[in-house]
């Protein structure tokens, strides 16, 4: 039991606010409502494009609330086929249907006395979300094959990168389920919209990579720094971990992530240009250097690629050279 408790106290060390990185106005506007969260048991609905850390801020709900002595169980409703959601949800008995060799208790069960955090909620197939309806209204259900009755206290947290409204009017989720799941809704901002917290993100996963790989810290130099913060991530958070750790492996540097090291998507990063606010100059330059980067600086190629005179792309380097 000792050991437990000790295990839940490190698990909730992990997950406290401050270890969420973001000082943006939109992030701080997420951690008061995750305070407010804390508080009560009430729903909580969060939305955000994928890779934004929705788990990770149903976690830490969970561990900042009067639940965090009891489980947190996740189940994430793209992952399993639709034909096992129920027996997932509720569980089944010995013999219910073939292949249920032994009794299994559902997520339900597993989570009672904490929180179930139910994950790509808008891919609940629809019918099975008026016997969640009725869980959630009754406070009770039964599992496959059985006639018990058993009662769960379980907090909901549901999470999804689908608008749900959108789907209740394509009538692919219900109208009554959607305004029961609701509850505290947290939008989480995708990193396009969070140009502050990039270079934050991106150095605290460096960190994180050099330390657990016992390698020394490496500082992130202007140069990939800019090219850090003039890329769109639309894989959000998770993509800048998985970039900076990269990064870490193929910098030469013992001292700094180097740009050479940053390694992206260079369509990703001409589409994301429209996502940034520059001068038309600004723009044609980067759309320049973008191409140049793309044809390893083949200016003969750039130039007739992009219809413009040799000069004009020369012009270009010199100046940014003198910078």
């Amino acid at each position: 039991k000792e050991e437990v408790n000790s295990l839940r106290a490190e698990v909730s060390k992990k997950y406290r606010f401050d270890n969420i990185i973001g000082n943006s106005n939109a992030m701080k506007r997420v951690f008061a409502l995750m305070e407010k969260a804390t508080k009560t048991n009430i729903t909580v609905s969060i939305t955000g494009e994928t890779g934004t850390g929705k788990e990770v801020v149903a976690k830490a709900i969970h561990y900042n609330s009067s639940c965090k002595d009891g489980p947190f169980v996740a189940m994430n409703m793209a992952a399993i086929p639709h034909e096992l959601v129920e027996s997932e949800l509720f569980g089944h008995e010995k013999g219910a249907f073939t292949g249920a060799n032994t009794r299994r208790i559902g997520r339900f069960e597993e989570a009672n006395g904490g929180t179930l955090f139910l994950d790509e909620m808008g891919d609940m197939p629809k019918d099975l979300q008026a016997k969640l309806l009725r869980v959630l209204q009754e406070r009770e259900f039964s599992r496959i094959g059985g006639n018990a009755l058993l009662k769960t206290n379980c907090r909901i947290i549901v999470a999804t990168h689908k608008n749900l409204l959108e789907e209740v009017q394509r009538n692919t989720f219900r109208e009554d389920l959607y305004y029961r799941l609701r509850g505290l809704h947290i939008n989480l901002p995708p990193i396009r919209e969070r140009e502050s917290d990039i270079i934050l993100l991106a150095q605290h996963f460096t960190n994180a990579f050099c330390k657990e790989n016992n390698m020394p810290l490496l500082e992130i130099s202007q140069d990939a720094k800019k090219i850090l913060l003039n890329y769109p991530f639309p894989g959000n958070v998770r993509e800048i971990k998985s970039i900076m750790e990269l990064a870490v492996v193929l910098t030469e540097s013992k001292e700094y992530i180097t740009a050479d090291s940053i390694n992206l998507d260079p369509v990703d990063n001409l589409q994301g240009l429209l996502t940034q606010e520059f001068t038309m100059k600004e723009y044609y330059n980067n759309i320049i250097l973008h191409f140049l980067k793309k044809y390893n600086n083949n200016v003969l190629l750039v130039a007739n690629k992009l219809d413009i005179g040799k000069s004009t792309i020369y012009r270009l380097i010199s100046d940014d050279k003198g910078k």
